[in-house]
């Protein structure tokens, strides 16, 4: 009997254990229902439900997370004071996830922590956390990449693809995003 030629895929198995799986499922209950259908103010409420499932959300009323934002693992999600998930954002956190003091990101951005090796015929999960940093504002429908950080006060760009760190104090923009110029400080 001749053996199969290779294909991508082959050998794949889950790296997450029964335990994150059975977890998974049922947030994806309680975020399809509790979450998704809380009123749009209720920020406070969704907080509290990620807490519950493992979120490191040191104060859920100053947080702002809106109910069409969906997140894989509530347990690889920080969130710190003033930080905000828009409206259909994707956090695909297979890796860790923060985001620090007033970061802000924006609707229908995509926060994707996990690839796969595409070198090897089973492609292997590969998962790196993204950091968003102190008052950071990833505007309108931004991808930000596996491993990727993002200084304090930069500026991405909308529809901008960041597959690399970002420095601090920018303003940064494109496919692949790229400095644009220093930011000025805001202003009161």
């Amino acid at each position: 009997m001749a053996s199969e030629d290779p294909y991508l895929g082959r050998g794949c198995s889950t790296p997450f254990t029964r335990r994150e799986n059975t977890e998974r499922m049922l947030w994806c209950v309680v975020q399809a229902t509790l979450f998704r259908l809380s009123p749009r103010p209720c920020h406070r409420f969704r907080a509290r439900l990620l807490r519950l499932f493992g979120s490191d959300i040191a104060n859920p009323g100053k947080v702002v997370i809106f109910p069409t934002a969906s997140i894989v693992f509530p347990s690889k999600l920080s969130l710190a004071p003033r930080a905000m998930i828009g409206p259909n954002v994707v956090v695909y956190n297979l890796a860790p996830i923060s985001l620090a003091r007033g970061a802000n990101i924006s609707q229908n951005c995509h926060l994707c922590a996990g690839t796969h090796d595409y070198s090897r015929w089973e492609m292997p999960l590969v998962a790196k956390p993204i950091t968003i940093g102190e008052n950071a504002w990833v505007a309108a429908d931004v991808f930000v990449g596996p491993g990727v950080s993002i200084g304090e006060l930069c500026v991405v760009g909308a529809r901008s693809v960041v597959v690399k760190d970002l420095p601090p104090r920018t303003l940064c923009a494109g496919n692949p995003c790229r400095v644009i110029r220093e930011r000025i400080m805001p202003t009161s």
